[in-house]
């Protein structure tokens, strides 16, 4: 399937609510698309095809990250690293805050997950701020891994998210609003 056919099934799976979580939102949901084999094995897909090769481990941020990661690293034969919200893994762990609109939040990593140097590809749902996928960068780098790229199923692109990340990655996106 070709990247046009692919965001024609993904959209026409996703649903988009007004005013959601608040007033002026349009929230992007994937769960419809999750929830069709055909368009989730595709969105899935997309997410490594451009970056075939050039990673070792998906890197899922927590958590429909999770799910898209999961999916990808079984159509590649790949792992998947868990990155976590703050508290939620047993053993010594790397973190890494960032800001939110109100307040702070972490991500982290199990120390000594995978080998240095591995190269991971980050998988999220959506790039917005960048603040979220910025942090899982930083804390991959952290850990003495190598960030091989971004890959997010919906860029929203007047949130600017791609120009946080300073450059410094190879981004891709699914769908781009």
């Amino acid at each position: 399937m070709d990247d046009a056919q692919v965001r024609e099934l993904v959209e026409s799976k996703l649903a988009t609510i007004p005013d959601f979580p608040e007033p002026g939102v349009l929230f992007r949901d994937l769960t419809p698309v999750f929830a069709d084999g055909p368009a989730f094995h595709a969105l899935a897909e997309a997410l490594t095809v451009p970056f075939a090769g050039r990673f070792d481990v998906l890197a899922g941020v927590e958590a429909r990250g999770f799910l898209l990661a999961g999916a990808a690293s079984a159509l590649c034969g790949a792992g998947v690293l868990p990155v976590r919200k703050a508290g939620k893994l047993p053993r010594a762990v790397l973190r890494e805050e960032y800001d939110l609109e109100y307040g702070t939040a972490a991500l982290e990593v199990h120390e000594g997950e995978l080998p240095p140097g591995s190269r991971v590809l980050i998988v999220d749902d959506v790039l917005a701020t960048g603040g979220t996928v910025g942090a899982a960068a930083r804390l991959v780098e952290r850990a003495g891994w190598t960030v091989a790229g971004v890959s997010v199923a919906i860029e929203l692109e007047a949130l600017a998210g791609r120009g946080m990340l300073g450059g410094r990655y190879d981004v891709h996106s699914v769908l781009r609003y």
